[in-house]
């Protein structure tokens, strides 16, 4: 335990390091928040990776092998493929825009208020990404550190929120750049063959589960389906995604480290329910399935290499963590700020550290609270998606879209989304189906029956 120890704790320094290094490059607004526009492969193929694979990616996909089997890897092939989709389809045009967050879009295309409303939907999402991952870190370290959740929440959190405050993107870019090595060697090329080792080889694992266990559709195609809703489109327009985009040196880079990133992602998804499939033939009678990563972690593995995974799996949770933060905080001072305030949001570095760190501290509270990883994850996409999406996809494609349709659309999507959730649970599949169909019928109906304009500059 005291060779585990001594490993998390170097792990932490080194991102309390880079984090300082990182303060020292973000001297502009643009540094700050996408780092100078500057990333190139290597970089952005790192930063990418890491911001999508977070807690739920990988204690929630280690749970979904657990439960399910291999068919819990469509929860990281819906990531992937929307990484994948994003690079080839959308970055080019995005890059061109030269904004810092997803709402600016929709400003331009229908009014500020567009943007002021999208902009709320955006808080809250970002703000359950960033408390999904630090639920994940809480619970990892609870369980293999004997600590009480709440110290675990505040000690891992912190770290993120101090680190993410000080350097804002270049912080978060040069510390994923090593989340994403130490995560790829710790979690996908130790973690995983010596689990499956553990259990007896793969055709001991055979053996010991049932065939629906290496069924790819196990899961139900209501889940899949499901899962590429709220997932994979809410890649294409969550804030945390697109400011990784707005961080490429060039198209080429976006287009080809980041279809790069999203095939790492299916791939890493898969080692993830192997990894549960190993930890329920190992540990078949676990009270709590989410307990499953760090229960496998705690008895597959020596002193010294158990540490070496538990900073992989911290390093997965930081970096989404840290991501969502910066796109909290990000949407917070360039869209909500302006219109409390009626300053303009070119202010400088220092009001967007102000917003890092006063939404880490409500991050960190609401990581306290919530207690389930991919539940948490799940209500943040059903909001995105169904408030965003539709609209979003309007204000790029169809010159018909009205600014007052966007504006409905949004309200009743995300409040048609937030009824069902409260009706039938935050794991159910119905609260997208009703969030899109109310946000589709509502956009298109009204856009038809509203006024023609003169003609809006497209943004794509």
């Amino acid at each position: 335990m005291v060779t585990d120890l001594i490993v998390i704790l170097l792990y932490v320094a080194a991102m309390l390091a880079l984090g300082w290094y990182g303060m020292r490059r973000a001297k502009t607004r643009e540094d700050y928040l996408v780092a100078g526009r500057n990333l190139g492969p290597v970089f952005y193929t790192g930063t990418m990776a890491a911001t999508v694979l977070g807690g739920a990616s990988t204690i929630g996909s280690v749970r979904l092998g657990y439960v399910h089997g291999v068919s819990g890897i469509w929860l990281c092939a819906a990531l992937g493929l929307g990484i994948i989709g994003i690079s080839l389809l959308l970055a080019k045009p995005l890059m061109r825009l030269k904004v810092y967050t997803v709402t600016q879009v929709l400003e331009r295309r229908y009014n500020p208020t567009a943007r002021h409303s999208s902009a709320a939907i955006m808080l809250v999402y970002a703000l359950m990404i960033g408390a999904t991952s630090i639920i994940g870190m809480g619970s990892v370290m609870s369980v293999l550190l004997g600590l009480p959740f709440w110290v675990c929440v505040l000690l891992g959190g912190g770290i993120v929120v101090l680190y993410s405050t000080i350097g804002g993107m270049w912080s978060l870019t040069l510390t994923d750049i090593v989340q994403f090595m130490i995560m790829t060697i710790g979690l996908v090329f130790v973690l995983m063959p010596m689990s499956i080792s553990d259990a007896g080889g793969w055709d001991a694992l055979v053996a010991a589960l049932p065939a629906s266990a290496f069924d790819f559709t196990a899961i139900g195609w209501d889940t899949i389906i499901t899962y590429f809703l709220i997932y994979f489109f809410g890649i294409f327009i969550g804030q945390d995604i697109w400011q990784r985009v707005f961080t490429a040196r060039s198209e080429t880079v976006a287009r080809v480290a980041g279809t790069t990133a999203g095939i790492y992602c299916v791939l890493y998804g898969l080692a993830m329910v192997l990894i549960g499939m190993a930890a329920k033939v190992l540990l078949p009678d676990l009270a709590n399935a989410n307990d499953a990563f760090a229960s496998i972690v705690q008895t597959s593995l020596p002193d010294g290499i158990r540490g070496l995974v538990v900073a992989a799996a911290l390093a997965a949770l930081m970096s989404t963590a840290s991501a969502g933060l910066l796109a909290a905080s990000t949407t917070a001072a360039q869209d909500l700020w302006p219109l409390v305030s009626g300053k303009q949001s070119n202010e400088g570095v220092h009001v967007n550290r102000v917003f890092t760190l006063l939404l880490g501290v409500l991050v960190l509270g609401i990581a306290l609270v919530v207690s389930d990883v991919i539940s948490a994850l799940t209500m943040a996409y059903n909001l995105l998606v169904g408030g965003m999406l539709i609209p979003l996809l309007g204000a790029v494609y169809w010159k018909r879209a009205s600014t007052f349709a966007a504006i409905v659309s949004m309200a009743l999507g995300s409040i048609g989304a937030m009824v069902f959730m409260i009706i039938d649970g935050l794991d159910a599949n119905t609260p997208i189906y009703w969030g899109l169909a109310l946000s589709v019928t509502s956009f298109v109906l009204i856009s038809l029956f509203s006024p023609r304009k003169s003609p809006v500059a497209h943004t794509a």
